[in-house]
This record gives C-alpha cells, structure tokens and sequence, in this order.
C-alpha cells in the first residue's frame, strides 16, 4: 500500500564508472545516475532541498504533499565531475555531507585510497543553486564507540573546518556509518546543527527525528524497480520507529570491538551494517 507519509531520502556515495574496489558496492555508474534522476523527475513528487525539509521537521510550514530529497555523503571528486553537472541539469537539489579530512590537501588519509574533492574544488561548487554542504565528521570514525571528548571534537570540528573555509553556516550533519545514539544525537544538537543524516534503509516523514532523519541507501544493485517503489513510498519502513534488536546488538558489538582494538575498524567491515542496520 502507498504511503503518502513517507519522504523518500536517498542516499548516494560516488557516480563513477571505475570505483576502487572498496567502494564499488556503494557506487552507481554516471548513466545509471542518469536514469534513476529521470525516475525521480517522473515520479510526481517534488524535489525539495534541505532547508524546506529542516523548517518541516522543526513544526514549520508544512512539506509538499510528496517530497523527495537527494544527498551524498563522503566528498568523493565524482561528485563534482558526474553527480553536479546531471543534478543541475534536472534542477535538482542536493546535499553533500563531506568528511573533513579527507579532502586534499590532507595530512593523512582517513578513508581507503580514492579520489577526493580538494578544497579549492569544494570552494569553487559551493555556491552552485540547489546544492548545500554539511558535515560528516573530520576522520570518518564510528562517533557511537568514541570518548566523549573525540566525539565531540569529531563533530564539532568538522563543522567549524567547513565554515571557515566556505564562509558560511554549516547545519546539517550526516553520522558516519550511520551510527549514532542518544548521546551522540546529543552532541549534534549541542554543536549547533539543526538536522542529522542517520541511514537506517527506511523511509523518512514529516514526523522523523529531525537529529536521526532516516535515508534509503542506493546500492550498486539498485534496480530500477526498487527505485520506482521507494519513490512511490512502498518498499520500506516509515520513520519514526524505534531500533530494533539488530542495530541494538550491532552497536554493542562495534563497542566491544573497538575497546578491544582501540583502533577504528577498517570501511569495508562496515558494508552490511551500512546496507540495512545502521541506526
């Protein structure tokens, strides 16, 4: 049955048609990217961008009757080759959560090798109509397992790294991973952000947690079918909801293991929680 409630947010990573192998699962081709921004201009819902959804979450007016958002997370350099020129042709709205320090020139690299976003790039696409920047953490680590004080500082520096080199307010915030958890969600909100970017593979609402906003994650194996069906609001959950045992049992799992390791675990063990149980 189709929900008229549920705000479909995708979530994207990289467009490319040679992605490293790491990232590969997590990427769609430039063509395909093509194709699923026609399914999105032909669904009938209306594209909004982040400010309209926030000032919903946040008791202001209310959404169109069927929204639809587009983000990307990571601030990989495809984005400004394949994924910008493609989303202004449409006149499509987009959020980029970017890692900090992961974007050259960069003292050491906190993700696994691929091509980034510099900042100077960054600068220059900035003021593109329809595009906002957020933050996603300096060092892409799970903020859940951290010290409180390197949580805090994750989030917080990434905010205030954007800002001074945008010139411009950075308030919205996307959880590595996906993970987050009250406390977490607490230091969002203390940091200044007005929204947070969870994952959870279910569908957003006018009534989502403005810190834990839920998104649909776009694979590699993606089809088109399932595309059609998250834009017509079937295919998922609707947000909000509480986390089942899973995402429960994972977060202490991802706790017990970092204590061990007392080292983040590397990207790629991360892929199945990232596919459907990040919280």
């Amino acid at each position: 049955m189709r929900s008229e409630a549920a705000v479909p947010v995708l979530l994207y990573h990289a467009v490319r048609d040679d992605p490293p192998p790491w990232i590969a699962p997590f990427t769609v081709t430039p063509a395909e990217f093509g194709r699923h921004l026609d399914r999105v201009s032909a669904s009938g819902r209306v594209p909004i961008g982040l400010d309209r959804f926030t000032e919903a979450l946040h008791g202001g007016r209310d959404l169109p009757r069927e929204s639809v958002l587009i983000t990307f997370d990571d601030g990989y350099a495809d984005f400004a080759r394949y994924a910008l020129p493609q989303l202004v042709e449409r006149d499509l709205p987009v959020t980029l959560y970017v890692t900090t320090d992961a974007l050259w020139p960069t003292p050491s690299p906190v993700l696994p090798p691929a091509a980034m976003l510099t900042w100077r790039e960054l600068r220059r696409i900035a003021d593109t109509p329809g595009l906002t920047i957020g933050a996603h953490g300096c060092t892409h680590r799970e903020l859940d397992t951290l010290p409180l004080a390197s949580m805090h500082r994750e989030i917080a520096c990434s905010r205030q790294r954007l800002e001074a080199e945008l010139e411009r307010p950075v308030t919205s915030f996307a959880y590595p991973f996906g993970y987050n958890d009250a406390a977490v969600r607490a230091a969002v909100r203390h940091a200044g952000f007005r929204t947070a970017m969870a994952v959870r593979d279910a569908h957003s609402s006018r009534e989502d947690d403005p810190w834990r906003i839920s998104r649909l994650m776009v694979r590699a194996d993606t089809g088109l079918d399932r595309l059609d069906a998250w834009l017509a609001g079937v295919g998922s959950r609707v947000a909000p909801f509480r986390d089942g045992l899973p995402t429960l049992g994972w977060r202490a799992w991802r706790r017990i293991r970092a204590r061990r390791r007392g080292r983040p675990a590397p990207w790629h063990e991360h892929s199945d929680a990232v596919a459907g149980r990040a919280g």
